[in-house]
């Protein structure tokens, strides 16, 4: 498949998707004070962003509340604190995990509910368990995406049955999802161009969720975007679980969409983001997220060495090497 537009032009079915608070929210355990989402929100429909996820769906029988933000639940009434009635251009996401959401008792009609879009993660195998969720999601009114997580560890073979039976659901949009930061811009190329085959067949769209382990964030959101990707996550400052994700600042000033007004986002980047890296709040690339990029590995021992200050890069580098060999 060509590519789709080129650096002078827009493509008016391109949505940029501020996951923030989601993704951010799994540095700090969901703490963010309700002004910082509130101005967030506010900065996002200055800017133009389409989707604002505001965190989980997190079932509280297996997430203490006490342990975590309210962010992490995303209860009705916090969302409306925050939105009210949410008569803005600017539409609300959040995400469930399979496996971790009480779906049918805290996902409630879209019909009483100000969230848009439930954003369903998965791995290739609880595929069947997403598009029961898919399924439900979608007879309560909502739009849906399916974030298949972690396919640079997944089987060719796999991942083209898991789109076959996703497409053939009632799923918007389809998520590739670089979990350990791990991919390289040829090889989101040929995933995007996967997909892409499969979801036009059915009138699906694809999106692309990138994280930086390899710094590679940015450049593999554009070039997914390049072959057809049209659901673009990022987050401001590149906030997000380990190495970060792509950044919202550098995603609008690429995009040609004049409805994109960057400096809206640069302002809440100087006031909120700059004022949590003051506070401690740690997140971005690092040598140990680049060596579990490197070798395609989950970063949770990466976020441990950092955490615990260990720069024995070579040593940590031999002890991945031996796991993976």
């Amino acid at each position: 498949m060509g590519q789709k537009g080129n650096l002078m032009t827009y493509r008016p079915d391109i949505m940029v998707l501020d996951a923030t608070i989601r993704d951010g929210g799994l540095v700090n355990n969901f703490f963010f004070e309700d002004e910082f989402v509130r101005e967030l929100y506010e900065a996002n429909i200055k800017a133009g962003v389409d989707y604002m996820e505001f965190g989980y769906k997190a079932s509280k029988d297996l997430f203490d509340p006490k342990e975590f933000g309210k962010w992490k639940f995303c209860d009705e009434e916090d969302i409306r604190a925050i939105v009210g009635e949410n008569l803005t251009d600017v539409k609300i996401a959040v995400m469930a995990d399979v496996g971790r959401t009480d779906y049918e008792k805290d996902i409630i009609d879209k019909k009483d509910s100000v969230i848009d879009m439930i954003r369903i993660a998965t791995y290739v195998n609880t595929i069947p368990a997403a598009i029961e969720m898919v399924e439900y999601c979608h007879e309560k009114g909502y739009e849906t995406s399916v974030n298949i997580m972690a396919i640079s560890t997944a089987s060719g073979r796999d991942i083209e049955q898991a789109l076959e039976l996703l497409c053939q659901s009632s799923v918007d949009v389809i998520y590739l999802v670089d979990s350990y930061g791990s991919l390289y811009p040829e090889q989101i190329r040929y995933f995007t161009e996967l997909y892409v085959e499969a979801a036009e067949k059915h009138g699906k769209k694809i999106g692309i969720h990138a994280h930086n382990n390899q710094q590679m964030a940015f450049a593999n959101t554009i070039e997914a975007t390049a072959h057809g990707a049209s659901y673009l996550d990022a987050t401001m400052m590149g906030i997000g679980r380990g190495a970060g994700n792509c950044m919202v600042e550098a995603l609008l000033g690429f995009l040609k969409n004049p409805k994109y007004r960057l400096v809206y986002v640069l302002r809440f980047v100087e006031t909120y983001m700059l004022e949590l890296k003051k506070k401690g709040i740690t997140w971005g690339y690092d040598v140990p997220y680049l060596l579990t990029g490197l070798l395609n590995q989950h970063p949770r021992t990466a976020i441990d060495k950092i955490k615990a200050d260990d720069t024995r890069y070579a040593r940590y580098y031999t002890e991945l090497w031996d796991r993976e060999h």
